[in-house]
């Protein structure tokens, strides 16, 4: 039983981050109404940050934080998730409707199969590659349905450019941690975002609060519990938890089995909207995440477990945190 459980972690991990991404847009879309985007990623990142810093400090340096080679692809991972991401899809968001953000999103799985190959030479078996696009249909589906039942209309081309630029990023990202899982311990790569997303958008966003003339008022939407509560979520679990379970199932798979996780966010958190928000629940809901569930546990089921070189040769084992 403990074997067969350490044999497929990556389930559990992978399913643990979706369920608290899936969480998360619930909690975002509530602290919104209060701050900026860039505001709210200042705050989720330092919040992140300090919280591992705690971790490093109360375990008295054995996850080694200190020994983090400097390196481009570190550096690159840094660049492409948090801050890209983060930054072309809340613009992207912001320039085009709910369901063409979800179906530009969705695409990430397709992009991290391509790069996985190009980059890792990891080439998923022509039997995932229908779970793959099985999966992605699910989240385009509900995305499709949900706009016409919402009257949305398709939003100008610039929009969707910037989504092309998140979805890039955020496959990017994907085949970077991978590459990187030979060198760096899941713990170590996310405590570099984190320290890189506190710097980065705590920056932006005094930026703005300075050209507004409300610097002195940048900490005051901490003492509200309508702010505070959501942002210890999306701080805490939504990005050291959540950022952590990606590294982590990213240095058990390939990047295209770890990716396809990611559709699962849709299904969660329209599950959460209906039993915490009381919103609609919808035939194609249940046709979508059909399909979106086939797709993940197809790609899992029939892929092969094995960790990457940071040159794309096989290798044996994880870095040891200790």
């Amino acid at each position: 039983m403990i074997k067969a459980v350490q044999k497929n972690i990556h389930f559990f991990t992978g399913l643990g981050y979706a369920t608290i991404f899936g969480f998360s847009f619930m909690f975002t879309a509530e602290v919104l109404e209060y701050i900026s985007p860039y505001h709210l990623l200042s705050f989720r990142f330092m919040f992140a940050f300090l919280t591992m810093t705690l971790i490093q400090f109360a375990l008295g340096n054995r996850l080694k934080v200190k020994k983090i080679p400097l390196s481009k692809k570190l550096l690159l991972l840094v660049f492409f998730q948090p801050f890209l991401y983060f930054s072309a899809e809340t613009t992207g968001v912001r320039m085009t409707s709910s369901s063409e953000a979800g179906m530009m999103i969705a695409l990430i799985p397709i992009f991290v199969a391509i790069f996985s190959a190009v980059f890792l030479k990891e080439y998923p078996k022509k039997v995932q590659i229908p779970f793959i696009l099985s999966s992605v249909s699910g989240v385009i589906f509900i995305a499709i349905m949900q706009g016409r039942a919402e009257g949305e209309v398709v939003s100008n081309l610039a929009g969707i450019m910037v989504l092309l630029i998140a979805v890039l990023a955020g496959a990017g990202f994907n085949i970077t941690s991978r590459s990187l899982s030979v060198s760096l311990t899941p713990f170590q790569r996310t405590y570099s975002m984190m320290g890189a997303g506190a710097l980065i958008f705590s920056t932006i966003a005094v930026i703005q609060q300075g050209i507004k003339g409300e610097l002195s008022s940048f900490f005051v939407p901490l003492t509200y519990t309508e702010v505070l509560i959501p942002l210890l979520y999306l701080g805490i679990l939504s990005s050291v938890v959540a950022f952590f379970l990606i590294n982590f199932t990213l240095s058990k798979v390939n990047a295209a089995q770890g990716a396809v996780f990611a559709n699962l966010v849709t299904v969660i958190s329209i599950t959460a909207g209906v039993f915490i928000r009381g919103e609609s629940f919808y035939y194609y809901h249940v046709i979508g995440a059909f399909f979106i569930i086939t797709g993940v546990l197809g790609t899992n089921l029939l892929g092969k477990q094995k960790p990457v070189s940071s040159k794309g040769i096989y290798v044996k084992q994880e870095p040891k945190a200790s």
